[in-house]
C-alpha cells in the first residue's frame, strides 16, 4: 500500500510502458473539465442577461401603465372640453341623435340588361 501511494505521488503511471493509455485518459478528462467550465460560464452569462431583461421588462411595463393612465386622463370629456374651451368650442347641450339608413334593393347590372 505504501509503494502504491508513493508511485501515485511520484506520477510513475505517466512514465510507464502503458503511459499512452493514461495520457489519453488524462487529456480526455482535461478537455471534459474545460467544456464543463465553459458551460458554467455561459450559464452564468445567460442568467445575468435574463435578470437584466426581466428588470427592463418590469420598468417598461410600469412606464406603459403610467402612459396609459395619462392617455385615459387626456381622453376624458372634461379634459377635452377644457382644452377646446379656449377656442370657443363648448360641449353640446343637445344629446346626439342616431340616424338610421334603410338599404334599398339594388338591381344588378345584368338585371337591367335582361329586362
Amino acid at each position: 500500500m505504501k509503494n502504491g501511494v508513493y508511485s501515485l505521488l511520484k506520477a510513475r503511471f505517466l512514465v510507464n510502458e502503458d503511459a499512452v493509455k493514461n495520457w489519453r485518459f488524462i487529456v480526455f478528462l482535461v478537455l471534459l473539465a474545460m467544456i464543463m467550465i465553459e458551460n458554467s460560464n455561459r450559464y452564468d452569462q445567460k442568467s445575468f442577461e435574463i435578470i437584466t431583461l426581466t428588470n427592463e421588462v418590469k420598468e417598461l411595463r410600469s412606464e406603459f401603465v403610467d402612459r396609459r393612465s395619462e392617455l385615459m386622463k387626456l381622453r376624458m370629456e372634461s379634459t377635452v372640453s377644457e382644452k377646446v374651451a379656449d377656442k370657443g368650442i363648448l360641449p353640446s347641450s343637445v344629446p346626439p341623435v342616431k340616424i338610421k339608413v334603410k338599404k334599398e334593393e339594388e338591381k344588378g347590372f345584368f338585371s337591367k340588361v335582361w329586362q
